[in-house]
């Protein structure tokens, strides 16, 4: 197989790098998901978003018609492996709006839908904020079993229930949600519809999650008795189990080159400080650096093996499943090595980057903060395995 790309591209790369080199501060590097927390850190994100979409790169691979360049899906990959290498903010506009809800209203939304929230996405402005109502504090793995009711009337739907580990809803103008349409389905997983929700409806609240980096990432919604009308049903009723599972493998496979990228500049980074510090002189190290490095390389491959398949028109099931767990265990061992290479220099508090003590701007330490709570996100490593074993490895099921 020829892993060399083409022109296109390449030169895809290359208008990156400078607009890296125009637009962001020298030695520019920040942490997963930092963005959504300091008001600063959002304001100048939501910046970047803005010119991001003026060059037609936010939403490249989606369709003229909705905003995009049409560009195939090897240069949208191309753009997302190096925004997640130089840490470009603003790429994803929180959580949801460009990666899945975008793909999943050209499938499933209406020809209104389509008109109303697709270029308000593409535009980079923050009325395009999505976040994703998919958790509860008592369905997270076992989703089916989600409570938030959406109770039909005349003119619409009154929504009751609560959210948890809802991502950027401080930030987000929207929500995907998912909610119950029919608590008497024979099976559960039958009874449940996928809405558009304003977050700025009445009987909304949003409660703030700080994690115990002090980050500022996850909320819990309550929605008490918000009212929204009919048209903001996306699909059929009562099969939004089966859209969402679109969503997620939307989910899944739009984290991969974002966050191989930003992976593979950690562990440039750390072999930079090594080489710096004399530290690279210890073999154990540039051993374990080594092993980074092959493990980089493999996740990358599983990313390339996704683009390649969605290329050619293959439907994916367990594939993005392979690429999120391998990506996590990288990132678990990345993050500890990073750690062990640092020292007590990892003892300063992430949010105290611009510190002279922080090394590598609180990235190392952030990101051992935060790999439990990835290995979770989209899906727990655990439910990953079991896509992979019943439909990658066609193994039986257990019950």
């Amino acid at each position: 197989m020829d892993f060399d790309f083409g022109e296109k591209e390449e030169a895809v790369r290359r208008e990156i790098r400078e607009f890296v080199r125009q637009e962001l501060p020298p030695g520019w590097l920040m942490g997963r998901l930092e963005e959504e927390s300091r008001d600063e850190d959002w304001e100048f994100a939501m910046s970047i978003s803005r010119r991001l979409s003026k060059r037609g790169w936010l939403t490249m691979s989606w369709p003229k018609e909705y905003g995009g360049k049409g560009a195939t899906l090897w240069e949208q990959m191309v753009y997302r492996e190096e925004a997640g290498y130089w840490g470009i903010p603003g790429v994803t506009m929180g959580v949801g709006g460009v990666d899945w809800v975008g793909p999943s209203l050209m499938l499933y939304g209406t020809d209104e839908q389509k008109e109303e929230y697709l270029p308000l996405i593409a535009s980079g402005e923050p009325d395009g904020v999505w976040c994703t109502g998919y958790s509860e504090p008592d369905a997270g793995s076992d989703f089916a079993s989600i409570r938030t009711q959406a109770v039909r009337e005349k003119d619409g739907y009154v929504i009751n229930g609560q959210k948890i580990w809802t991502s950027a809803a401080h930030r987000a103008r929207w929500m995907w949600l998912a909610a119950v349409t029919d608590p008497n389905a024979s099976v559960k997983h039958r009874g449940i519809s996928i809405f558009i929700v304003d977050m700025k409806s009445r009987g909304i609240t949003v409660n703030p999650l700080i994690n115990y980096t002090g980050y500022h990432i996850f909320n819990e919604v309550f929605l008490d008795d918000v009212r929204i009308p009919l048209g903001n049903l996306v699909g059929e009723e009562n099969r939004g189990w089966y859209q969402l599972m679109h969503s997620l493998s939307y989910e899944r496979g739009s984290i991969g080159p974002s966050a191989g990228g930003f992976n593979r500049r950690i562990l440039d980074e750390l072999v930079r400080y090594a080489k710096e510090t004399g530290l690279f002189q210890d073999p154990n190290i540039r051993h374990k650096l080594a092993d980074m490095a092959i493990e980089v390389e493999i996740a990358k491959m599983f990313v390339y093996q996704i683009i390649w398949k969605m290329s050619r028109g293959d439907t994916l099931v367990y594939e993005p499943s392979m690429d999120k767990v391998f990506r996590d265990m990288l990132t678990e061992r990345l993050a500890t090595t990073g750690t062990e290479i640092l020292g007590a220099y990892c003892q300063i508090d992430p949010l105290h980057r611009d510190s002279r003590w922080s090394k590598l701007r609180g990235c190392v330490e952030s990101l051992y903060w935060l790999f439990p709570g990835t290995s979770i996100a989209a899906g727990t490593d655990e439910i990953e395995k079991n896509i992979i074993g019943q439909f990658g490895l066609k193994l039986p099921k257990s019950y």
